[in-house]
């Protein structure tokens, strides 16, 4: 007969919608491709919708939108790498549950170990005997690049390198914006033969930005990346990188949201550990093309 149940009536009455809102730090980044998949899976298995929006990596931005889930009266609330975490504490007085993802400082989130991937990185490197290993990152404001920036630094500290500051470069975590980093890199009186990076976009950006500079990857300067995106596979060459299962955040996340809903908070942090995907853009230090050194030796 044409009749449509008004969903601003029903969250009235029941003082909830049936929608999640889900918070990204940015549209651009494409980590977020297999994120929002992850969710959506387990919001449509329970008959819920999806509100979806950015904070575009600013805090009062973030706030905004937090009141404006609360505003719309949504069932939960999904963020992805907060910047005002702590303001989410507050909703358990309004019954909104939130779960944040990367945001392990948070009572109720599921996260990567990022500490520990960088220490896989890093450790790897040193492995293939580099010694000068540089690490561009994004700034410290969040949980996630506050611990792979500690993650970088422990690698190093346990191997007894020394941490040389010249080596630690803020770069903006996308691609065409590694012009600075690479400058300051190659200014350097001694230049490192390897460069870790916050996220793949960076690393592929810097890898550009060297070749286009006459370098090559990775007989010159191998590059370890972070995410594991779909274009890590295909770029040239292929990036090596610290896998972040980027799918399953979201629907883990999703699962632990509704049993929140549904009023279990007797819930345990999930911390998922990282793997290291190696391809073509690192090598052991000193080899030439097409060259191969036998590490098993030690």
């Amino acid at each position: 007969m044409g009749y449509v149940p008004s969903e601003a009536a029903r969250s009235l009455v029941n003082k909830r919608s049936a929608t999640i809102g889900v918070a990204i730090a940015d549209f651009r980044d494409p980590f977020y491709t297999n994120f929002i998949p992850g969710v959506e899976e387990v919001t449509i298995s329970s008959y819920h919708d999806l509100f979806v929006a950015s904070f575009a990596k600013d805090h009062q931005r973030e706030r905004k939108l937090f009141e404006a889930f609360f505003e719309k009266r949504v069932a939960g609330i999904i963020v992805a790498g907060s910047l005002v975490k702590d303001a989410y504490l507050s909703l358990e007085n309004h019954s909104i549950p939130a779960v944040l993802v990367n945001c392990p400082s948070y009572p109720y989130s599921v996260s990567v170990d990022q500490f520990w991937g960088a220490q896989k990185a890093i450790n790897y490197l040193i492995s293939l005997g580099h010694r000068q290993i540089a690490y561009v990152h994004q700034g410290l404001h969040s949980d996630t690049a506050i611990d792979r920036l500690k993650g970088y630094r422990a690698a190093l500290h346990d191997h007894g390198f020394p941490i040389e500051e010249n080596l630690i470069l803020q770069g903006e975590g996308v691609m065409g914006s590694e012009e600075k980093a690479v400058s300051q890199l190659l200014t350097l009186s001694e230049r490192p033969t390897a460069i870790f990076c916050f996220n793949d976009m960076t690393a592929i950006g810097i890898m550009n930005t060297l070749q286009q500079r006459g370098f090559s990857i990775p007989q010159d300067f191998s590059v370890v990346g972070f995410d594991d995106l779909d274009i890590a596979a295909y770029c040239h060459p292929r990036l090596t990188t610290i896998q972040q299962p980027v799918y399953q955040l979201g629907y883990r996340a999703t699962k632990m949201l509704f049993q929140r809903i549904q009023g279990n908070n007797d819930l345990q942090l999930e911390v998922i550990e990282p793997e290291l995907i190696v391809r073509d853009s690192t090598a052991p230090v000193g080899v030439p093309v097409g060259g191969v050194l036998n590490l098993s030796k030690g």
